[in-house]
């Protein structure tokens, strides 16, 4: 056997096993890090000690707490959003109404993680990309994504108001 008839055999050893398949599909290829995980940090109140222990509430599923007495009003105040309007207590029925005329699914969840398991593994990637781990997230779900700076357009030449559209992005 020639050399070069053993490395065309070693190539395609090499190709077929890289594109064995290997599970669920992984569109976005994350990198491990030993850092900080920044989305895990929740800044919250310092604790403190009550003068009368006797005069603690009791612990109420969905109730306010001590320590963080407005969680909702906060999080929108630090969004930059209006606090006070933050919970209106159930005022967001017609809201509610309006998204459900349609109906609700009760399993949207079960159905949605069905639906896209079937999409990533119809997307899964070519031989290379998978064995390189490339990510593919974006050229996958591109049929899918919106273009906010059109839909913008869209909406201010139909005349609805958008006051806290961010800039378009300058190109580099």
């Amino acid at each position: 056997m020639t050399g070069m008839q053993r490395a065309t055999i070693i190539l395609g050893c090499a190709l077929a096993l890289a594109g064995c398949a290997r599970g669920t599909p992984d569109l976005l290829v994350v990198p491990a890090s030993d850092g900080p995980d920044e989305f895990a940090v929740l800044p919250s109140r310092p604790l403190e000690m009550p003068a009368d222990m006797a005069a603690l509430p009791a612990p109420t599923p969905g109730g306010t707490n001590l320590a963080d007495a407005r969680p909702e009003a906060d999080a929108v105040a630090a969004l930059g959003g209006n606090a006070a309007a933050a919970n209106r207590g159930g005022t967001d029925g017609a809201l509610v109404a309006y998204a459900t005329r349609n109906g609700v699914s009760p399993d949207i969840r079960s159905a949605l993680a069905t639906e896209d398991l079937a999409f990533r593994k119809a997307n899964d990637g070519r031989v290379l990309e998978r064995a390189f781990s490339v990510n593919l997230y974006f050229d996958a779900y591109e049929s899918q994504s919106l273009d906010q700076h059109r839909e913008l357009e869209r909406f201010r030449r139909l005349g609805v108001a958008t006051p806290a559209a961010p800039p378009p992005p300058t190109e580099q």
